[in-house]
């Protein structure tokens, strides 16, 4: 007799509950995506590889530039670290070799003796040697001009490493304008839906070909550097020892 009361209390209090926890799980299921896509920011690429082909063919070309420069960068300041040495430009003991077969009268020894070994001193100094017939003025007008025309082909040797210390930052600089305008371009597409966490994502991603430009500009540049000082040194002491070579035969030729 008092089942039935019980059974309609336990069906009336099951079913407005069900509903509840029905509803509950639709709102739930609702709200999450929603939540999801408010405070879950957009990953960003962390990896340098994965920054660089986030830039798309533009951002892939930049690097590519700037990593076949600082290919290049590498290059040149290892062949001028063998070639622009004091051992290949100034050899030892050659100055005197030629000044004492000049005193003693052996042109011909003096030119086999540059000829021997072809460096930034002996070109000076042959060209002296082949302007002895005309007279002082005319040999130093000689090594004037050899020295001139030796500096300035170390120095067009050099210069590369001048030009890319200059070139690199400006190619970065234009990668990174160009992944600015693709960043706020995106903005701009999105009607401003794009939060601040995806505009600093693509600003930093622009800025890493700054960076890498820098990377191969400051090696570069000081490289240039050190090797111009160095040319400036060798033409200098080559100046020098040219007038002691041919210095007894000037004072000879005055007395």
């Amino acid at each position: 007799m008092n089942r039935a009361p019980h059974r309609l209390w336990k069906t009336s209090m099951i079913r407005p509950t069900m509903r509840s926890i029905g509803a509950g799980l639709a709102l739930l299921l609702a709200v999450r995506p929603v939540a999801a896509q408010e405070t879950a920011p957009a990953e960003a690429p962390d990896g340098f590889l994965e920054i660089v082909f986030s830039g798309g063919i533009s951002g892939i070309a930049i690097m590519v530039g700037l990593i076949s420069l600082s290919i290049i960068t590498i290059y040149l300041i290892v062949d001028h670290l063998l070639t622009v040495r004091r051992r290949d430009l100034m050899p030892v003991g050659l100055d005197e070799q030629v000044r004492q077969s000049l005193v003693a009268g052996r042109i011909d020894d003096a030119v086999s003796a540059c000829q021997a070994q072809p460096s930034l001193q002996s070109f000076v100094l042959l060209h002296g040697i082949a302007e002895l017939e005309f007279g002082w003025t005319a040999v130093e007008k000689a090594l004037e001009d050899a020295l001139a025309e030796q500096s300035a082909r170390l120095f067009r040797k050099i210069e590369y490493l001048n030009v890319i210390g200059n070139l690199a930052p400006m190619v970065g600089l234009l990668g990174t304008v160009v992944g600015m305008v693709f960043a706020f371009q995106q903005v701009a597409s999105s009607q401003g839906a794009a939060g601040a966490g995806e505009l600093a994502s693509g600003i930093y991603q622009a800025l890493v070909t700054t960076v890498a430009g820098l990377i191969v500009a400051i090696p570069a540049l000081a490289a240039f550097a050190v090797f111009r000082n160095r040319v400036d040194q060798f033409v200098a002491e080559a100046a020098f020892q040219a007038q002691q070579v041919f210095g007894p035969l000037r004072k000879k030729r005055k007395g």
